[in-house]
């Protein structure tokens, strides 16, 4: 006869320490705690909040500049045997030389045709208002003219509070001004050193982790950061040789259409590219405002340009270049844009779809250690 202490045991045993949903929902549930628990002390991670946030720039600068060059400095290593020290010294010399010949021909230029946008953009703005003015105030569009105006005041309302907004956050004091220039001289001054020590000892680093796991994890471990590192890699290549295509369609366009700046616009177009989906349309803003300032011809010569660039950019150099190594579903894309947007602003946009294809490749590694460990999911076969 089993006592009552041992009877209870065994039931305890088999409904709860053996129910793999009870088990799953405990764990569930201590992660909860855990978070809970953390969030109680944020004061105790206030240092690493501090260090994150000082070392955050030029980590990120060198990380974009690593996956960009170390496809070169593998290829030299492995096909011709060139040791990495001197390879990476020679890209350093030739990123100075462009970066020396960059700021003698091309900031000049730049410079000049952004000020002289700058200080016509107020006549290129009211010219357009009052272009609009003029069509609204149309007979035949009279009916809508409330519609119109509600719209009007409700969108100018709502961007004076948000530059407000984001004006007293940004600029509140001169420490802040002081603080947030003193971050990017500093990420600018340390992103070199950051940058060489990855080009130099980073194909060694998965190795290194995978030391401090049992050595029957390591392999499956080296996978996931292998996994990880392509999907980063492709996206960030990418990403960059797409806006630098863009650039130079934008320009080649503006150009041939006779648009002022096109050169600085151009440009502008290329770094707002690197915002996906987002991106060209922003770029397209003061396109848009200088040519109905021009004439209504250009304005339609601009919008052809546009229509071009997306054609080509969607059909050929997006597919060619991107192809599908992130392995995500383009409404994925547009949820993941949208969310990660309204929760952390342009820096959300910019990295969500990143960071998505890294946790994608994190849980769907884990979800198969899961169904190692527990049965239930073979394919019984038909």
């Amino acid at each position: 006869m089993k006592t009552t202490k041992e009877a209870w045991r065994s039931w305890f045993s088999k409904l709860v320490l053996n129910n793999r949903v009870v088990v799953n929902l405990m764990i569930v549930l201590l992660c909860l705690l855990i978070i809970w628990t953390f969030s109680k002390v944020t004061w105790f991670f206030q240092p690493v909040s501090d260090f994150a946030d000082i070392v955050a720039l030029p980590v990120v600068l060198a990380g974009v500049l690593f996956y960009l060059f170390n496809p070169l400095v593998d290829r030299l290593e492995k096909k011709y045997h060139i040791n990495r020290v001197w390879t990476i010294s020679a890209l350093f010399v030739v990123v100075i030389l462009l970066v020396v010949w960059g700021i003698v021909a091309l900031i000049p230029v730049i410079r000049n045709q952004a000020t002289d946008f700058l200080n016509n953009w107020p006549s290129y703005w009211n010219h357009l208002v009052n272009q609009l003015e003029a069509w609204l105030n149309d007979p035949r569009l009279g009916q809508f003219q409330k519609e119109f105006d509600e719209i009007s005041k409700t969108t100018t309302n709502s961007f004076s509070k948000w530059a407000s907004s984001f004006a007293n956050q940004t600029f509140s004091s001169v420490s802040g001004v002081i603080s947030l220039i003193t971050k990017i001289i500093v990420g600018i001054i340390t992103m070199p050193f950051i940058l060489f020590y990855l080009l130099k000892d980073g194909h060694r680093l998965p190795k290194y982790l995978a030391h401090f796991l049992p050595i029957r994890k390591r392999a499956g471990f080296i996978a996931t950061l292998g996994e990880i590192n392509g999907k980063l890699s492709g996206y960030i290549r990418g990403q960059l040789i797409v806006a630098f295509c863009v650039a130079v369609m934008f320009f080649v366009g503006y150009a041939i259409a006779g648009l002022k700046f096109a050169l600085t616009l151009g440009i502008v177009a290329g770094v707002l590219n690197l915002i996906p989906y987002l991106g060209s349309f922003l770029a397209m803003i003061p396109s848009i405002v200088l040519a109905a300032f021009i004439s209504p011809w250009m304005l339609v010569k601009v919008l052809i340009v546009f229509a071009v660039e997306q054609t080509i950019e969607g059909r050929l150099i997006s597919p060619l270049i991107l192809g599908t190594n992130l392995g995500i579903h383009p409404v994925t894309i547009l949820i993941v844009l949208l969310a990660s947007g309204r929760m952390f602003g342009v820096l959300g946009v910019i990295f969500g779809i990143p960071v998505y294809a890294v946790s994608k490749v994190i849980l769907t590694h884990l979800f198969r250690w899961y169904k190692r460990q527990n049965g239930g999911y073979e394919d019984g076969g038909e």
